[in-house]
């Protein structure tokens, strides 16, 4: 199956309702933005068959029209966090192996002289010229095993893996998200609050299947009072937010909107002090997942009627495992650990990915007889509640974004004025973790964010610094991170 029937089943059903709203403005009904899509899929049938094609954009509605026009086409969606350094989106078009890559003018202006790949600005009179191409016939025969999005996830050495899903990966996704947390209808919304590239992204399919509305806040970014003041005035709203946006929800002192239905949160810590403010603040609308770019949005999860009068102990939980997947913790010889034995999760289904692009020995790495190694470390209660402990590979989640140490270990060292440096993360309430750098040399803070800004996303830039001596390390000269981290304490 591809991924555009369910467009194509939406726009059968419900043609004339409102389907793509940018703010309040209705941009496309449900049978315009089938036709705009299959002309759009018609254009870009001239690249070769399998061709990935890139998207670089803020949150806008175009995201969702070719999103739809690529499956349409069968080729493969490679969308980019609008939020990364040009370089950073680079290296990814770079990777691959783009033939084309669509982007936002902010976006393309800062893409030019940086890639080879050709950059076409969506809005153009050429990107407009493709809206009118001849359109493509409805694809029948696509083999769902194919790919259909390439998700690119940092790795431990700093540099983006693309997390192979194919349409059968992404199906599994639409149907556990059905089935476990939302039951949206032709009378419900999905307001983008995150990033489109990814996490909220991926949840344009099953609200697509029953054809809720797609909302693209005006401003095509996070703004709380935007996101409640939307929340209003769409029927029976859902997001997904990361725990960082969920406060600022809380910030606003606002109570919850007759039309906020869903708030599915993950993508990073959510401390159970933060979830009660929340909880109290808008009620029982909370969904938590747990979740990552190889098993998109579905490990384990937490139902909105699981919050109710739950103990600190399952609201500290990232739940129980979600339907169609099989989730484990292991003990490092591979045998299934203990209740209460903590060890890596692992999980396998049909929403696991097939493996990273053009990468077989990190594939090799996460895939074991089909079980994906999370690479984090947790346990299971008596009650099948699992709770995650530590990440093995060191990964700082602020505001729902993924901060790799390394990453930005190596690009403080290109400072010549950097001996060594350390890079950990510290909680926060806010942004439940911040980016915190250990140095040993000679250079100021202002120094190192002035360099860092020049190479990497500024939301991977550390908060804080801190100046030693030295750095603590074993006897075969490792940095010991968790002497960082005690020191933090």
């Amino acid at each position: 199956m591809n991924l555009f029937a369910l467009l194509e089943q939406t726009a059968s059903r419900h043609g004339d309702r409102g389907a793509v709203y940018h703010g309040e403005r209705q941009v496309h009904t449900w049978s315009e933005l089938r036709e705009r899509v299959l002309r759009l899929a018609g254009s870009l049938r001239a690249l070769e068959p399998g061709a990935r094609i890139a998207v670089a954009s803020e949150n806008s509605p175009a995201i969702i029209e070719l999103m739809f026009a690529v499956w349409a086409a069968e080729r493969v969606f490679v969308p980019l966090n609008y939020k990364l350094h040009a370089r950073e989106m680079a290296q990814i078009l770079d990777d691959s192996g783009a033939a084309l890559v669509l982007a936002s003018p902010k976006i393309a202006g800062q893409l030019t002289g940086v890639t080879s790949t050709p950059i076409e600005v969506i809005g153009s009179e050429d990107y407009q010229s493709r809206c009118a191409a001849e359109p493509s016939a409805v694809p029948r025969t696509t083999d769902p095993g194919s790919l259909a999005w390439l998700f690119y996830t940092s790795g431990t050495t700093g540099r983006s893996k693309g997390a192979m899903l194919s349409h059968r990966n992404l199906m599994a996704m639409t149907v556990s998200h059905l089935a476990d947390f939302d039951a949206p209808d032709e009378s419900s919304s999905l307001i983008h609050g995150a990033p489109m590239s990814h996490g909220s992204g991926l949840y344009v399919p099953p609200y697509v299947s029953r054809g809720a509305r797609q909302v693209v806040p005006a401003s095509g970014a996070f703004d709380p009072d935007e996101f409640l003041d939307l929340c209003g005035r769409h029927p029976g709203c859902s997001a997904f937010l990361a725990p960082t946006m969920v406060a600022r929800l809380v910030q606003t002192g606002r109570s919850c909107p007759a039309g906020l239905r869903t708030i599915v949160y993950g993508g990073g810590p959510m401390y159970v002090d933060s979830l009660k403010k929340a909880m109290a603040a808008f009620g029982p609308v909370f969904v938590q997942l747990y979740g990552q770019g190889e098993a998109p949005m579905t490990i384990t999860g937490l139902r909105r009627h699981d919050h109710v009068d739950a103990s600190d102990a399952v609201l500290g939980s990232v739940g129980y495992a979600r339907s169609g997947v099989e989730v484990a913790v292991v003990r490092g010889d591979g045998s299934v650990a203990g209740v209460d034995e903590i060890g890596e999760i692992v999980c396998r289904g049909d929403v696991v990915m097939s493996g990273y692009w053009r990468n077989p020995a990190a594939t090799e790495a996460t895939l074991t007889d089909g079980w994906l190694r999370t690479g984090d470390m947790g346990s299971f209660d008596a009650q099948g509640y699992l709770t995650l402990r530590d990440r093995s590979k060191d990964v700082v989640i602020s505001g729902g974004s993924n901060i790799y140490p390394r990453e930005v270990e190596e690009v403080l060292l290109e400072h010549p004025g950097v001996v060594e440096a350390g890079v950990v993360g510290a909680p926060d309430e806010e942004w439940g973790e911040v980016v915190v750098a250990f140095v040993v040399g000679d250079v100021s803070a202002a120094e190192l964010d002035a360099h860092l800004l020049e190479r990497i996303a500024r939301f991977k830039r550390p908060k804080r610094y801190l100046f030693v001596e030295e750095l603590p390390k074993n006897s075969y000269g490792k940095v010991l991170k968790r002497d960082l981290r005690e020191r933090l304490q």
